[in-house]
Formats: structure tokens, sequence, C-alpha cells
């Protein structure tokens, strides 16, 4: 087989969460690799006349110059993304000729279909699912690794009963077992495919498929009860009275 081509990416982004899930998703993808990490426009402009940047992971609200500013003083444009918590800047953006516009909070199959966008055609395949093994592209053969024990865990998303948040880590709880890892809840949370898992609380994911029954107050995965917070007791009450 035909060596993958490695593509050097770089974030910019002054919020610390946000740099973590593009940081994470990139890592998932053998192709790409991360060659830095900006807190502004700023430091950008530096990290970009010290080595080549294929593709831009860049933030649009930013302290002094903005991401759509930084897009003007550049001669020479990388692969851009866009990555923001606001919608009203796609026109503007891709009239300045970006490869793709991102609204956070960034799902992993929305990333991926930017990445398989900037990158050229041949490359299209080979990373066009890379949480698929390459024998088949069912859903419920989806995986994610995570650091545990010295080593890097391969978890099925199809066997993930619930997460749990400790502070910096968070447990993943599997019809296989637990595993600890350091993790934001809320970036796993970004990660995870919103029609087969939902946040029911602060420190709480369950995996839809696997709710054996609930109430207002708690859900029931096997002999485990999740109690659900009040923050998120209406939608989550919502959507199970409806599924």
């Amino acid at each position: 087989m035909e060596s993958l081509t490695n593509y050097n990416c770089l974030i910019v982004d002054d919020e610390p969460p946000a740099r973590e899930v593009l940081r994470r998703y990139i890592n998932q993808v053998p192709m790409l690799t991360l060659i830095g990490e900006c807190t502004s426009a700023i430091q950008a402009l530096t990290a970009l006349k010290q080595q080549p940047v294929d593709l831009l992971f860049l933030d649009i609200q930013m302290p002094q110059i903005t991401g759509i500013e930084l897009i003007g003083t550049l001669t020479q444009l990388p692969k851009i993304v866009l990555t923001t918590a606001f919608e009203q800047y796609a026109v503007q953006a891709f009239e300045l000729g970006v490869t793709d516009y991102l609204v956070k909070p960034i799902s992993f199959e929305r990333f991926l279909k930017s990445v398989n966008k900037a990158l050229p055609d041949h490359t299209l395949s080979p990373i066009s699912q890379p949480l698929m093994p390459h024998h088949t592209e069912t859903a419920t053969d989806a995986f994610l690794y995570f650091r545990a024990d010295r080593k890097m865990v391969k978890v099925f998303l199809s066997d993930i009963l619930y997460v749990e948040s400790l502070k910096d880590y968070v447990r993943i709880h599997t019809t296989k077992g637990a595993i600890i890892t350091k993790y934001a809840i809320t970036a796993l949370e970004a990660m995870l495919p919103g029609t087969s898992f939902l946040r029911v609380h602060r420190s709480f994911l369950v995996s839809l498929n696997k709710i054996d029954s609930f109430t207002s107050e708690e859900i029931a995965i096997r002999d485990h009860l999740i109690p659900i917070g009040k923050l998120y007791r209406q939608q989550a009450l919502n959507l199970l009275n409806h599924a």
C-alpha cells in the first residue's frame, strides 16, 4: 500500500477547551501532524513563518486581531478551516477563500468532513472514516482510542454504557469494564455522535441505546443509576419521551 502523506496542522484559538477538542481530533487522523497551538493571531503569524503549515484551524473571535483579519494579512494561504461559535461570519469567510467553516461545538464527524475537503483527492479514501476499521463502515464498529494505564485503549462506541466526569478525568463505563482517562467531559461530548449519546448531567453522558428505564430524576443502565441534572432535565425528558 502507498504510504500516506503527512500534513502539518496548526491550531489557533484563545480557548483551551476548544484547542483540546481539535488536538484530540487531529491526533486520531494518521496523516495529520499537529505542529503547534497558538492562543492569538499574533502568535500564529510567527508560527506560520517558522515552518510550513498545510492545514490551519483558526478561531475568529480572538484578542487584538481576529481570525478573519489574520487571513487578510497572509500572502500565502494554507488550507484554512475556521472554527467559531458564531454563524454570522460564514459569507465573509468563504469570500476570503477558506476551505470550511465549523460552528462550535464541533463533532468529530463534522471535523472529518472538513479534513476531507481540505486535503487532495487521493487522500480522501484512506481517512474518510478513521474511526472505522478498514473492513467495514457500520456505525456499530466505530471506535475511539483513549490513553489509560500507559497505553492506548480502543473503545467501541457501541460498548459504551455511560461516561462519568472526575474533574480533569472521565471514567468511561463499557460493557467490558471501565477505563479512566485524562479528558474533559465537554470535549468528549463534542466527539460523540449526538444521535447516540446524551448529556443528562454536568457529570454524566449516557448511551441512548443502553438505557433500560428512566424517571424524571434518574436513568437506569444495567445496575447503574445515573442522575438527571436540573439544567438538563427538560431536554433529556423531551428526547427520551419521544424516542
